[in-house]
């Protein structure tokens, strides 16, 4: 049985973001890994948090930790 993708109102690109986030890279690094800007990064990152309702990135970070996110992802 596989489980359900968390946060499903996000795009594949924002799941993606949201992910790095839970590793708790920042937005520089998260540019970085994807391959897009810095603004594209921060862009994403507030849909996350209007979608989410989130108040701030700690917030999002426990919320995706929660789901299980930010902890296969390796390297910095």
């Amino acid at each position: 049985m596989t489980r359900p993708t968390p946060f499903p109102e996000l795009t594949e690109r924002e799941r993606e973001t949201l992910e790095e986030l839970a590793a708790g890279r920042s937005n520089a690094a998260i540019a970085t890994r994807l391959g897009i800007s810095t603004k594209t990064v921060r862009n994403y990152v507030s849909s996350i948090f209007i979608k989410l309702h989130a108040a701030d990135r700690t917030d999002v970070i426990i919320r995706a930790r929660d789901a299980g996110l930010g902890k296969s992802s390796s390297g910095s």
